[in-house]
């Protein structure tokens, strides 16, 4: 059950300020900031044909007119809204909450991962839950899920997010995702970075080649940039 605070019947007489931050660090360590743009990154390529956004530690409002009733998740998929992204994101301007959240936690903010915003998430109506443990501090196995089953979470066993149709695995200090039908890895910044000096090294050898073909023409005179005709002969 969907559970977005109403709007406030007392019209407020100045006008209420949304902060977009409040002067705190995105991450306490560099892996849990790596993890937190890393996993940002991957959801947000994947879900770039859907009428969907993935924000990162941004402030989440979900009461009209009490701007302190907010959290930042590390990670929001929030489907059925335009896509892009937003400064903070307010559930009654846009009619939505987030359908997935990741919290890339630590010893330091276990029990705010594990209870306070475990039973936010929970009673607004996040369906999927999960929690990185990047260091391994306190997840012996890095990675947990939950699900909601009627209006109380219940453990993801699996490692499968049935909302973005998704397998996650706990890889070092990153979350590995894999598409369920295909059982293809979806490509993080590195593999792309990767991926592009290959297809260039590729392309320049690629490029080699066709100049030593020509080089050899030439030796043989032929001139290798000369028309070939296809007319038939007479």
């Amino acid at each position: 059950m969907t559970a977005i605070m109403p709007r406030s019947p007392v019209q407020a007489q100045t006008e209420v300020i949304y902060p977009s931050g409040d002067g705190q660090p995105v991450a306490e360590t560099f892996d849990h900031l790596y993890a937190l743009f890393v996993t940002l990154e991957i959801l947000r390529q994947y879900l770039s044909d859907r009428r969907a956004t993935v924000l990162g530690n941004q402030f989440l409002y979900y009461a009209e007119n009490f701007p302190r009733l907010r959290v930042a998740p590390d990670v929001m998929v929030i489907f059925d809204v335009e896509p892009g992204g937003r400064d903070n994101f307010k559930v009654w301007e846009e009619g939505a909450i987030p359908s997935v959240v990741f919290e890339m936690t630590s010893a330091g903010t276990r029990q705010k991962d594990e209870l306070s915003k475990y039973e936010l998430y929970e009673g607004l109506g996040v369906t999927e839950y999960w929690q990185f443990d990047p260091k391994q501090e306190w997840i012996p196995e890095q990675l947990r899920g939950y699900r909601l089953v009627g209006n109380s979470y219940g453990p993801i066993t699996d490692g499968v997010s049935t909302v973005l149709q998704l397998r996650l695995v706990a890889e070092d200090t990153l979350i590995g995702f894999y598409d369920l039908a295909s059982g293809q890895r979806l490509l993080n910044p590195e593999d792309l970075k990767q991926r592009l000096g290959q297809e260039a090294q590729r392309a320049e050898q690629a490029a080699q080649r066709a100049e030593r073909l020509a080089a050899q023409l030439r030796a043989l005179g032929v001139d290798p940039e000369a028309e070939i005709s296809t007319e038939p002969s007479p």
